[in-house]
């Protein structure tokens, strides 16, 4: 079910020159870019190179610094943050009236129209009531709880529960359900794909692909943009420019794939440029060299001789070639950056198993008999939203413990948390140290630019991403510390370029939170996944279990 919104998109996008900084931080430089009404606009970039900001300025959130933005959404506009800017004594209600904003904003000035209703003010009237029964304004509410069931939640959250009781899905799922449920013609998604099982992720594709209205998401999640999306604009963050793409997103790896022959062209005709101008100029100074300093007078037979001329031939080839080499040198043309590879490598010995024998947590996880991961094995676990995934990894972390059952751990345990970490006022370099900094920018997991930010000041994108190697012991990692991933989502700033998984087997936690599994051998990390490519690769499902 949809609200009822617009036939066709009238909505206006468009930008020119838009400047954005924040204190010395340029974000945007004078990018421009348009969007035509009712398109399925993807925005990729690297973590940190301002996709967020500018679905904030497209949402009129924040204000550009300088250049032009034209928004225009008669049928309001929705938009997803990543992040629920609520606190925790905050209610659900209070997050559906959040993104219902619009809504309840013309359900008062309905109110105030029929108090003061007079034959004058029918025309005002009719135009609020038209607009509110256009956006579905009567079934929104309703229609929030039928959305959250369609994204994996098993029951209805009570308008006047806390946020602080919820997971970081649930959250993420409430703020997306409402934003789809407001009726808006503009959907500005921040990773709406996040915390998402593959059911809710296909049932939302579908949803996106019917909205009537344009849709701009920022994703890093391929089968999204492929399905969804028919055109593709770049965050660039380092030359801070919006580039757009055609074709949907097969046009945009073309065009990528493209771009990088060209440079790399580039760079081999600038490698061959300096390397034979540096050879004329080493030739040709051989050449001066021979040539003696002053030559006999051809007219006189005194012996007098005449200075060696400065428009000589071989000298102004040696001229002319270096100066060629020093403007080359000055406006070098790079190699392009090598792709981002997956090569860790475990190389400590193994020490202590984790063994779980009949764990219960109330409520929230029942595992009967025994797992165990082995020193040096992984374990992928998998199932849909609410089964228990993050209840099992806070117990083999050793935040919960369990009602009833033993669990077995080692000393040290790295745990990436599905809620994202808080930024504070410490710096990149003083919170991970020198020497996983130094590790983060050799493999271009962070640029130089940020190494002396502060953690606040980072993008949530970036903060996860750090956060992923801040839990994770200094190489090399030993086998006894295990690794414990969040929950799905891609990493790293390429859309979902995260690692194919080749474990040998896969719990799956069932809706009423059982985890069923036999041994498990392969590699010391326990990681849940929604997300199908990180299921391939190598795993196997375990017997007797089924997705929801």
């Amino acid at each position: 079910m949809t609200p009822a919104a617009c036939v066709t998109s009238q909505s206006q996008l468009a930008a020119l020159d838009l400047t954005k900084r924040y204190a010395d931080q340029l974000v945007l430089d004078r990018a421009s870019f348009t969007v035509r009404p009712g398109e399925k606009v993807g925005v990729v970039g690297e973590n940190g190179s301002g996709k967020s900001t500018l679905l904030r300025l497209l949402a009129g959130e924040e204000q550009p610094d300088n250049g032009t933005l034209t928004v225009v959404a008669p049928g309001g506009t929705a938009h997803l943050s990543q992040t629920l800017d609520l606190p925790g004594t905050a209610t659900v209600g209070d997050a559906v009236d959040l993104a219902l904003a619009e809504l309840r904003d013309l359900q008062r000035r309905i109110s105030r129209a029929e108090a003061r209703l007079t034959e004058g003010d029918l025309d005002e009237y009719g135009a609020l009531l038209t607009a509110y029964e256009a956006r579905g304004g009567a079934d929104a509410d309703r229609l929030v709880d039928i959305t959250l069931r369609e994204l994996g939640e098993v029951e209805a959250l009570e308008r006047n529960r806390p946020l602080g009781t919820l997971s970081g899905g649930q959250r993420s799922r409430l703020a997306l359900a409402a934003a789809l449920a407001s009726g808006a013609e503009l959907l500005l998604l921040d990773e709406p794909t996040n915390d998402l099982d593959d059911v809710a992720v296909r049932w939302l594709e579908d949803r996106l692909r019917a909205h009537p209205g344009t849709v701009v998401a920022v994703t890093h999640d391929r089968a999204f943009l492929e399905r969804v999306t028919s055109t593709v604009l770049e965050v660039d963050g380092d030359t801070h420019t919006v580039h757009r793409y055609g074709d949907g997103y097969g046009g945009f790896l073309v065009s990528k794939a493209a771009a990088r022959t060209r440079w790399a062209r580039e760079h081999a005709e600038w490698k061959e440029e300096l390397a034979r101008h540096a050879a004329l100029a080493e030739s040709n100074g051989g050449a001066m060299a021979a040539i003696p300093r002053k030559l006999p007078r051809g007219f006189s037979g005194a012996g007098a001789f005449r200075a060696r001329s400065r428009t000589h031939g071989a000298a102004v080839r040696v001229r002319n070639a270096r100066e060629q080499v020093q403007r080359l040198t000055a406006h070098p043309v790079p190699p392009p950056p090598e792709p981002l590879r997956f090569t860790a490598r475990i190389t400590s010995e193994a020490a202590e198993a984790v063994e779980l024998s009949d764990v219960h947590v109330a409520g929230r996880l029942h595992l009967p008999g025994t797992v165990t991961l082995e020193p040096g094995a992984r374990l992928l676990l998998t199932g849909p939203n609410g089964a228990g995934k993050s209840t099992l990894m806070d117990v083999l972390a050793g935040r919960i413990a369990p009602d009833t059952g033993d669990v077995v751990r080692p000393a040290r345990i790295g745990h990436l948390r599905q809620d994202t970490p808080p930024g504070d006022s410490r710096t990149v370099r003083s919170a991970l140290g020198e020497e996983r900094v130094q590790l983060l920018l050799e493999h271009g997991l962070l640029r130089g630019a940020d190494v002396n930010r502060r953690l606040a000041a980072l993008s949530v994108g970036q903060r996860r991403k750090l956060a992923r190697r801040a839990r994770r012991p200094a190489p090399p990692r030993r086998a006894d510390e295990p690794l414990l991933p969040r929950p799905g989502g891609g990493a790293g700033g390429g859309p979902r370029d995260v690692p194919r998984h080749v474990g040998r087997r896969v719990a799956r936690p069932s809706a009423a939170g059982a985890v069923r599994g036999r041994r498990a051998v392969g590699a010391g990390r326990v990681s849940p996944a929604h997300h199908p490519a990180r299921v391939r690769g190598g795993t196997r499902e375990i017997p007797g279990t089924a997705p929801r």
